[in-house]
């Protein structure tokens, strides 16, 4: 297995790329670099296994577009893709991005992130003004395209925490889980 190292702009180009759930980052590159084309209905036949690198690609963000003619639900994977959040620095934006995401992909379901709550805190409403009573500095904002807000003066490591238990709510699986918060948080802190 051979290791290489690449700048932060480099792996966020990298992982723009990625076309389905499962793409390892030697797929993308041998697509991108080589012409091979793997796809989802290859997974079952893959191409011989390349040499592994230690680029680690968050492998829900596909390279097609949100169909916009489409009667059909766009894919989370699209959505990510439409809307990029990882292109954002600031991790604030980069989460509320994803909240968006989650509510266009799940509808009527998000309603299930009222339930979450601190200790002290609510971490969700449909209001503003219920967020500022929970507390002196919570710094609501709303989620983009629905009537929800959450809390936002928190750390990455909490605002980490709270997407995980909104997906783990809305039924999404531990890899799922994993590549979005890749998107969050893309250096680990």
């Amino acid at each position: 297995m051979k290791h290489i190292e690449i700048d932060d702009d480099l792996y966020r180009y990298i992982a723009g790329q990625t076309q389905y759930i499962g793409e390892s980052a030697s797929q993308i590159l041998r697509r991108l670099l080589l012409g091979e084309q793997t796809n989802q209905d290859n997974l079952d036949t893959p191409a011989p296994a390349p040499a592994q690198s230690n680029v680690s690609v968050p492998k829900a963000v596909p390279t097609a577009a949100v169909a916009q003619n489409s009667a059909e639900q766009p894919t989370l994977n699209a959505l990510i893709k439409h809307t990029n959040p990882g292109q954002h620095t600031s991790a604030v934006k980069r989460f509320l991005l994803l909240l968006g995401i989650l509510h266009q992909f799940h509808g009527n379901a998000f309603a299930k992130v009222l339930q979450l709550k601190g200790r002290n805190r609510v971490y969700f409403a449909t209001d503003k003004d219920t967020l500022l009573k929970t507390g002196s500095s919570t710094n609501p904002k709303q989620i983009p395209e629905s009537v929800y807000w959450v809390i936002t003066n928190n750390n990455t490591s909490k605002k980490l925490t709270m997407l995980t238990q909104v997906m783990s709510l809305l039924g999404h699986n531990d890899e799922e889980i994993s590549q979005i918060s890749e998107i969050l948080n893309p250096q680990g802190e």
